[in-house]
């Protein structure tokens, strides 16, 4: 491990909008904080807004400057990435944004039903060996609607194709209700300042000439999500 990543390390275990639970802590358990992250950890009753698998944060960052009447919390488990979205809250001093670094499987451990109003996942992996993996999966979808709003919505921003489409066949399949949805964003009339914001991914696969998919969605609160079927190349 280098000796950067180290001192990243040693930086956010200081950083008090950085949540660190020990796995053991929270596998198959509630962290103290479920239920709270409004009152107890942002001191406040705003919205709270989730960014997964968020990487350096960018996107949670990017919204809390827009919109300060809400809490945004990304997550992701590697620590050094983090480390630049936690060290910017700091510059900015931004008081609407909180990180948690664990894994998103566990993620139900954290919040409490109806806890959380958006769920943006931008550019995550598509895992196009492993469908069940894709944080669109009816497995995970499972999973947010436990604390997901009942006006609450799923935001899926990605430069892979059949990630988007995978999403969209699923939505379709459950008869999920689209808010928004486009496969070419930045040739869209739905672009907006908020689907601007762009990550440092984003603005690479821009430059080599990606159109970037966008679909927003409602999750229904009863019923199961049912997967759907799986292709030769899965």
């Amino acid at each position: 491990m280098g000796k950067n990543k180290l001192e990243r390390f040693d930086e956010i275990a200081t950083y008090d909008h950085v949540v660190q639970p020990k796995f053991a802590d929270i596998f198959q358990k509630d962290h103290p904080l479920k239920g709270k992250w409004a009152s107890d950890f942002f001191k406040n009753d705003n919205p709270v807004v989730l960014e997964l698998a968020c990487g350096k944060g960018e996107y949670a960052v990017g919204m809390a400057r827009k919109f300060k009447n809400k809490n945004f919390i990304g997550i992701d488990i590697k620590g050094a990435r983090i480390w630049r979205g936690a060290k910017t809250v700091v510059e900015e001093g931004l008081d609407n944004v909180g990180f948690i670094r664990t894994r998103i499987e566990v993620i139900e451990s954290f919040f409490a039903a109806g806890e959380v109003s958006e769920i943006w996942i931008t550019f995550p992996d598509p895992q196009l060996k492993k469908a069940k993996k894709r944080l669109t999966s009816s497995i995970y979808l499972e999973r947010f609607r436990n604390f997901l709003s009942k006006d609450g919505s799923v935001n899926l921003k990605t430069d892979n194709k059949v990630m988007y489409h995978f999403t969209k066949d699923l939505i379709a399949l459950n008869q999920l209700e689209i808010l928004r949805d486009t496969g070419n964003l930045y040739e869209s009339e739905i672009l907006d300042d908020v689907l601007s914001i762009r990550t440092f991914y984003e603005s690479m696969w821009l430059e080599q000439g990606l159109e970037i998919n966008f679909v927003s969605f409602k999750l229904n609160q009863d019923g199961k999500v049912i997967e759907n079927p799986p292709t030769e190349e899965e």
